[in-house]
């Protein structure tokens, strides 16, 4: 089935150098059925624009996103920007393209690129204290503003540019294992920064634990645990203080340790 050829020759009159013009083909689309036709010729047109989608992604290299990446972002919004473009409203298409395309890819790093979840008003308050720090570095002899420079020039309050400055630096995670800024050679990294578990919290709970059973014991054997474990006597020296042999100390200890520890994994009330 022969399709519509689209021109691509340019418009030097109008500001989009890249610009083809397709409005005719635009009117052709319209006037088709859903079918193979229409589909090629609405692919030739996505063809015809893809300089401009292109350059388009190019205007957001160098902010954390692969080039490819961005490119192929701004070639879906030419596609939805061509399907959804209504020649009837008397809209050049470019008109309504271009912000469709930088659109696509500014939600791309809105909902993909954020290294935590931030409110969208953040994202926003962001974006603000982004454009008036470019602008103000320009008429600042190259110094960075200070806080308050930039929120009387993105016309917002000292709270809303502290809170867009904290989310600019927060558009990627840093490394738990990457090496803090300032920390002297051989510094440490936020890892080291973390707190850890304290093993003596797991002792608190044992001994709590054992504490009913120990005084449920006869006093013979409480007195013999206390002499070995908190004392630190020998069997020899337990057997002699409490007039046992110190083979009867030993059996003592193995039998009572054995059926404390079995109540304690059984949950066995002290």
């Amino acid at each position: 089935m022969p399709t519509t050829h689209v021109p691509t020759r340019t418009r030097r009159r109008h500001p989009h150098h890249d610009a083809p013009d397709t409005a005719a083909a635009f009117r052709r689309l319209a006037e088709l059925d859903e079918g193979p036709e229409r589909e090629a010729l609405r692919d030739e047109i996505v063809r015809a624009w893809l300089p401009m989608a292109a350059r388009l992604a190019r205007q957001y290299r160098n902010r954390g996103e692969h080039l490819e990446d961005l490119e192929q972002v701004a070639r879906l919004g030419l596609v939805k920007a061509v399907r959804r473009y209504d020649p009837s409203l008397g809209t050049a298409f470019e008109s309504y393209a271009v912000p469709t395309i930088v659109g696509e890819i500014k939600r791309h790093f809105r909902d993909h690129l954020w290294g935590m979840h931030v409110p969208r008003r953040v994202q926003e308050l962001r974006n603000r204290v982004r454009t008036a720090s470019n602008e103000l570095s320009h008429t600042l002899d190259g110094r960075h503003p200070d806080t308050a420079e930039i929120a009387e020039h993105a016309n917002m309050t000292t709270e809303e540019a502290k809170a867009g400055l904290e989310a600019l630096h927060s558009f990627t995670v840093l490394s738990l294992d990457a090496e803090l800024s300032g920390a002297p050679e051989g510094g440490y990294s936020l890892m080291d920064t973390l707190g850890r578990p304290e093993p003596a919290y797991d002792r608190v709970v044992e001994r709590e634990s054992l504490r009913g059973r120990l005084r449920a014991l006869p006093e013979r054997e409480r007195q013999i645990l206390y002499l070995r474990f908190f004392r630190g006597m020998t069997q020899s020296c337990i057997a002699e203080q409490v007039g046992i042999s110190q083979m009867h100390v030993s059996r003592l200890l193995s039998r009572t340790c054995t059926r404390l520890r079995e109540e304690v994994e059984s949950g066995v009330a002290g």
